[in-house]
């Protein structure tokens, strides 16, 4: 079975990127599970001091971040759809991978960006460039839109 964790970077209830990682959730092939994370708005923000114990094996890392590391240490790959926020990744996104930093979990792991709107071209270059830096084996071809209903930017109609 390969298992993948999606993780949408939105915090927002009726998110079109969470709509689409419950979509690829509930249509995977037979032989692949995709597991939705939904801890992102519990994460505390990163703080390094809070990654190691005085034995320095992660004793003080918040139990939030210790799941989100965890899950993305057990997955086979990792799926992140996000909105774009002035031109950019939003926060509790980042913050999470912040969690990755001094981890080996994002090392060599398959990953790719999927997107609900094709108007987020520049959070998809900054989290492109952010989950490389971390290592992770990011999907260089084309990343995967889907343009959902009411997100069609007027020129693209």
């Amino acid at each position: 079975m390969i298992d993948i964790l999606a993780i949408s970077g939105s915090l927002r209830a009726v998110s079109s990127n969470r709509a689409l990682i419950a979509a690829l959730a509930r249509n995977t092939p037979p032989g692949c599970r995709v597991s939705v994370y939904d801890g992102l708005g519990r994460l505390p923000i990163f703080n390094p001091d809070d990654e190691y114990g005085p034995d320095d094996q992660g004793g003080r890392t918040p139990r939030e971040a210790t799941a989100l590391i965890d899950a993305i240490t057990r997955a086979d790959g990792v799926i992140v759809s996000c909105p774009e926020y002035a031109h950019g990744v939003p926060g509790g996104l980042k913050n999470a991978l912040d969690w990755l930093v001094s981890r080996d979990a994002a090392v060599g792991k398959p990953a790719m960006q999927v997107h609900a709107s094709p108007r987020s071209q520049f959070a998809r270059a900054a989290l492109a460039e952010i989950m490389k830096t971390m290592s992770f084996d990011l999907f260089d071809g084309p990343d995967l839109t889907i343009t959902l209903l009411g997100k069609t930017p007027p020129g693209d109609r």
